[in-house]
């Protein structure tokens, strides 16, 4: 029997909501990913209720809220306390995400399903990985192997890869193939057999008939359009996460085409996004790393965007139209709520969706066809109080202040009569001899007496001295006047504050606006009204979600080839649909579980623990092969002293066997080789590649399988035995190794 692996949704399975998963591997529960919506929706986290406790590590893909929104709340409220484990951009951004998400909420109602306080307490402790990081886990998960790929999606965000006894279960949701601006295509495709791959079906019945290049001009030729008659165009985005991949374009052809409208980037904790994204130039695409190391050139240098951090910055601004790039892409609170609700009834103006709104949100109410003319929207706002609500609230204050102090004393004359009724107890009565009182002159002046008594020993009940008594301290020591190392330490508080005041930076430190948030004590009230809003402004929708499509999603998973498969994530129509292609091309075990429901997909493959044995290792030859070195084994299967299986040589000799081809060849990458060595190559019809006049190489799957998307693969060179074939044979196998 292979490693025991059970799978139950907990959230995110024949719909859109959030993402949340128990995957149970040999008794080990890991959760994957603890997501919540914009509308926060305690409901949805009930069968996370259920399991948090019995949690024995959490593991974070992205971060945005659909992927991590909740682990504040799960970790206040629901029991959850196991160690977290993420990218070091998913765990900053992620942080930033929810404090942007708790300071909009703050501002228009009484939001207090978690603090600033919780946010920082969940995301204090996570454990941060590299990509490819191979992480061991010890104690309960002994044997297990944890490691983070690039997914493509957000910056730092993960398939998680997860192996026991040499048996891989692979999470990838929300991946993306193609590479962007600022982050390089998902590495799905590297994997291949796993014995369970979890992936979700979202885009599974779209496909994208747009190339990059053409998406990005009417992208922009859009967005010029408004600006030159004098509108104004809003982009509801995320805190930081595909808002990167818009601020790159914007960024971009503002440079190229010299314009002069502003751009502004405006969320709670836009600096400090900012401050952290230009650190985390190696978790991007190659062009930028490249470029910062050549030129110090970093991408992330703004010269046309200007950060905001609070909406009064906006509204001072100077008149004219302009870019604004704002918080939340729901619409459901933020600043980005605030400004359709201004912007909405000029028909200058222009909403840009570039992703598809959360469902019962405003914003997928603006998205629907044809959108609507008029929508009730419910504005919020937070204000000081004054006059007699003021008043009112003070004595209400001091009220709950003097009822807190009289319980204070009377638990404190309750432990004073506890203590002296100790005392009544006593069996032996205490004699004071009035005899052995000296006078004692000191600072508390001549008259008065310390009373000193040879002998008496205070009760250990006692809470105070039954007479009074002054420790006569010298205030001064034997080099002058005694320091108070207290008066030199700086209180933390007083460190959070500076650090505050000084903007945001790579150390986790706030916008001053945050700051001041944080620290405004004032009191304070929500005040709401209801507004019929006139939608007289254009409402594009423009698809820049970085995900993969659904064309792309059949051929990644035909690729990777999965023993098992799970889909999850995605209305019912396309789980349904992928699920039957999957069933009819790639793979017999596929599993569509409900919320809840678990299915059990161990493998049916057996697992055995060998040992090599030192005498068979001594004759082994490896060669290295990239990152790893690779041996060709010939040996016969024994037993050690201990009575283990372990692999000696072979009592006779070995038979041949067929060469085996080490390595993953992608044409286009032999084409590039090639044309380096001199070579004239093209490609072919069929994915063929043709090398010169005379040979073709051509890279085929076993018969019966379509296009060789899977299983084992061959290369073949056609073509004569002349000059050329050999030459590109050499090349061929120079860049790979036989077994």
């Amino acid at each position: 029997m292979g490693t025991s692996v059970q799978v139950t949704p907990l959230s995110g399975v024949y719909n859109e909501n959030p993402l949340s998963y128990l995957v149970s591997i040999d008794g080990f529960n890991f959760l994957i990913d603890c997501g919540w919506n914009d509308l926060f929706d305690t409901s949805l986290l009930e069968p996370l209720s259920r399991v948090a406790s019995s949690i024995d590590a959490v593991l974070l893909s992205h971060p945005d809220t659909l992927h991590l929104g909740a682990l504040p709340y799960a970790m206040k409220q629901l029991g959850l306390s196991a160690p977290v484990y993420a990218t070091e951009p998913v765990h900053r951004l992620g942080l930033l995400t929810m404090y942007d998400q708790f300071l909009s909420r703050k501002q228009v109602s009484d939001f207090d399903l978690f603090t600033l306080d919780d946010i920082d307490s969940a995301f204090q402790n996570v454990i941060r990985l590299t990509y490819s990081q191979n992480y061991h886990l010890s104690g309960k998960g002994e044997g297990i192997v944890i490691a983070p790929h690039v997914a493509g999606h957000m910056l730092g965000g993960s398939i998680w890869r997860i192996t026991k006894d040499g048996e891989d279960v692979i999470y990838a949701v929300d991946y993306n193939h193609r590479k962007e601006r600022h982050l390089n295509g998902t590495v799905l495709q590297s994997f291949v057999r796993p014995a369970v791959l979890i992936t979700d079906a979202y885009h599974a019945l779209y496909t994208n008939q747009t190339a990059r290049q053409q998406r990005d001009k009417e992208f922009l030729d859009t967005i010029s359009k408004h600006l030159e008659v004098g509108g104004n165009v809003l982009l509801p985005v995320d805190t930081a996460g595909r808002v990167l991949e818009l601020l790159l374009i914007l960024e971009q052809h503002w440079s190229q085409r010299g314009f002069s409208f502003p751009i502004y980037f405006l969320t709670y904790v836009s600096s400090s996004t900012i401050d952290y994204v230009k650190s985390f130039l190696e978790w991007m695409s190659d062009s930028i790393s490249k470029s910062f190391e050549t030129s110090r050139d970093n991408a992330f240098l703004l010269r046309h965007v200007t950060l905001l951090i609070n909406k009064t910055d906006l509204d001072n601004a100077p008149p004219g139209p302009k870019v604004v790039l704002a918080s939340m892409a729901s619409l459901e609170a933020g600043f980005a709520r605030e400004i359709f609700v201004e912007w909405a009834n000029d028909p200058r103006n222009l909403v840009l969706f570039t992703e598809t709104g959360q469902f019962g949100t405003l914003a997928r109410m603006l998205q629907s066809a044809p959108p609507p003319k008029f929508v009730k929207v419910t504005m919020s706002k937070r204000v000081p109080l004054a006059g007699e609500e003021l008043i009112a609230y003070e004595e209400e204050q001091n009220r709950l202040k003097r009822e807190e102090a009289l319980r204070a004393s009377l638990v404190k004359e309750e432990e004073t009569k506890a203590s002296h009724g100790s005392d009544d107890n006593s069996s032996e009565p205490m004699v004071i001899d009035t005899k052995t009182t000296h006078d004692v002159v000191g600072s508390h002046g001549p008259a008065y007496k310390d009373i000193l008594i040879d002998g008496f020993v205070p009760p250990s009940s006692s809470v105070a001295p039954m007479f009074p008594f002054y420790d006569n301290t010298s205030e001064w020591d034997d080099f002058g006047e005694i320091i108070n190392p207290d008066d030199y330490v700086i209180k933390d508080e007083d460190m959070d504050r500076g650090a505050m005041h000084n903007g945001g930076d790579v150390d986790g430190r706030l916008d001053e606006a945050t700051a001041s948030l944080m620290l405004d004590t004032r009191p304070s009230k929500v005040i709401s009204n209801e507004l019929i809003v006139t939608v007289s402004c254009s409402l594009v929708k423009m698809d820049y979600e970085g995900r993969s499509d659904g064309r792309s999603i059949k051929s990644m998973i035909a690729h990777v080839s999965p023993l098992k498969l799970v889909l999850v994530h995605a209305i019912a129509e396309a789980t349904e649909h992928l699920k039957q292609h999957c069933l009819n091309n790639i793979c017999p075990h596929v599993y569509a579980p409900q919320i809840e429901e678990t299915v059990d997909v161990t493998s049916d493959l057996c697992a055995y623990k060998v040992q090599l044995s030192e005498k068979l290792m001594s004759n082994v030859i490896f060669k290295k092969l990239g990152d790893s070195e690779v041996a060709w084994v010939d040996s016969e299967v024994g037993k050690t002293e201990s009575d283990m299986r372990s692999l000696l040589p072979m009592s006779g000799a070995a038979s041949p066997h067929k060469p085996v081809l080490v390595g993953d060849l992608k044409i286009a990458d032999f084409k590039q080789f090639l044309s380096s060595k001199g070579v004239q190559v093209e490609f072919a019809g069929g994915g063929a590649l043709r090398c010169g006049e005379y040979v073709t190489l051509r890279k085929v799957g076993p018969t019966g399988q379509k296009g060789g998307a899977s299983g084992p693969q061959q290369i073949l060179i056609e073509g004569p035995l002349c000059e050329d074939y050999y030459k590109i044979r050499d090349y061929l196998y120079s860049q790979f190794y036989l077994l």
